[in-house]
């Protein structure tokens, strides 16, 4: 099963921007689909984007399509989120998790992104 660590979180100003990194180690990685949740304080988790197996499909929630992007590197076993023009209510912990035939195998820890106004 495949491990995953989040890292790139922190607190930004309004407008400002974050590249989070989901790293894999285990199995092979580009066997997954790789999907970014968040979780507000007293929300659910909401899905954010996701990534195919090979990096050429990428899916955004609409609130942030146009200032997010998922991108990949299987050499590197590495996922990454660039955040651009953040905004308060993107604060939340974000999550990434491995997808294969339709089940989530793994999640990683989360790391907090705090957007200040």
């Amino acid at each position: 099963q495949v491990q995953l660590v989040e890292s790139g979180g922190g607190l930004v100003q309004a407008g400002g921007s974050l590249r989070l990194s989901c790293a894999a180690s285990g199995r092979t990685f580009s066997k997954y689909a790789v999907d970014w949740f968040r979780q507000a304080p007293g929300k659910e988790r909401e899905f954010v984007c996701s990534i195919s197996r090979s990096g050429e499909s990428t899916i955004y929630t609409n609130s942030v399509k146009g200032r997010f992007t998922i991108s990949r590197d299987n050499a590197k076993n590495t996922v990454y989120l660039q955040m651009n023009n953040l905004k308060p209510e993107d604060t939340a912990v974000y999550y990434c998790a491995a997808e294969a035939g339709g089940l989530y195998e793994s999640w990683g820890q989360g790391t907090q992104v705090t957007v200040s106004s």
